[in-house]
């Protein structure tokens, strides 16, 4: 059976304009945020730079996973995309902890803010970020790595909205205990945001069974296949996003050749080539006798 082992390309020049984007506002909405005292704009600036960062490491991973297979690395570089993915997740996970925190005090102990600049450079941010979000949209659809790059450009595009919205009651209500407000907000998305993409990535670190994949349901279909006795010492895991390893025993009902038993592996991965399972290692059994245990 044909395997696909395509690997997605990341457009190098539609990443390379995002992250001079963010580069840009990154600087902008810091020094804005220094001279206006807004920890809102400080916090949208700091996960500006966050998108910086993981935008680096997504292009980098993309390009190292695309690497060939050797002998000392028989599936290349194929994780360090997940790698990434954990990575960049995390560092956004910290980040709104420490937004988090920052923000409740300053809720309590709230000071004038120059909303100015707020409101400014958080439309300036919200159109940088939209711009990027449309660069890497396509990438995105590919790769768990490239989405974690794209929900930090996506929710940072969110985040400015609500820095906007804080600019604009501090300078026509004089409510400045909003910076604040909204900054918690802003943390409590984020935290949301990062966990989806680090609890996927450590699935895959940790080798469980993909959460789509019923393992009672395949041991049936295949025990249904004719000269079939038994299958067991089943595991099923992935080596990235789209590479799926299935690997069992499986006893036979006859003592048949090893063409005849290739028909029946012929069949078996029709079957799990159905439930997305692209790469099947089955062991024969007739007369073995072991532990017969689905898992083991």
């Amino acid at each position: 059976m044909s395997h696909d082992h395509n690997h997605h390309k990341v457009s190098g020049k539609n990443l390379g304009i995002t992250i001079l984007l963010n580069l840009f506002i990154t600087v902008a909405e810091f020094l804005g945020g220094i001279f206006s005292g807004s920890i809102s704009l400080l916090s949208d600036a700091a996960h500006n730079f966050s998108d910086v960062l993981s935008l680096i490491i997504s292009y980098t991973a993309n390009r190292l996973s695309g690497q060939k297979a050797t002998l000392t690395r028989t599936y290349g570089l194929k994780r360090s995309e997940i790698l990434a993915a954990l990575i960049n997740s995390v560092t956004l996970l910290g980040l709104a902890i420490a937004i988090l925190l920052e923000s409740v005090k300053r809720l309590y102990k709230p000071i004038p803010i120059d909303s100015g600049w707020v409101i400014w450079l958080s439309l300036l941010s919200i159109l940088v970020n939209g711009l990027s979000v449309l660069f890497i949209k396509a990438d995105s659809r590919n790769s768990i790595n490239i989405r974690s790059a794209y929900l930090h450009l996506f929710s940072d595009m969110l985040t400015s909205v609500a820095v906007l919205i804080g600019g604009l009651a501090m300078k026509y209500l004089q409510w400045y205990r909003v910076d604040a407000l909204f900054s918690i907000l802003i943390a409590i998305y984020l935290l949301f945001t990062s966990w989806k993409i680090i609890k996927a990535s450590l699935r895959i670190f940790m080798q469980f069974s993909p959460e789509n994949i019923n393992i009672n349901e395949i041991t049936k279909q295949v025990e249904s296949l004719e000269g079939v006795k038994n299958l067991h010492h089943v595991h099923i895991w992935q080596i990235d996003e789209h590479e799926i390893m299935f690997e069992a025993h499986l006893d036979v009902t006859n003592n048949i050749t090893i063409s005849d038993f290739e028909k029946i592996l012929e069949q078996v991965k029709i079957l799990l080539a159905k439930q997305g399972i692209n790469h099947v290692t089955i062991q024969p059994e007739y007369s073995v006798t072991d532990n017969k245990q689905l898992i083991h």
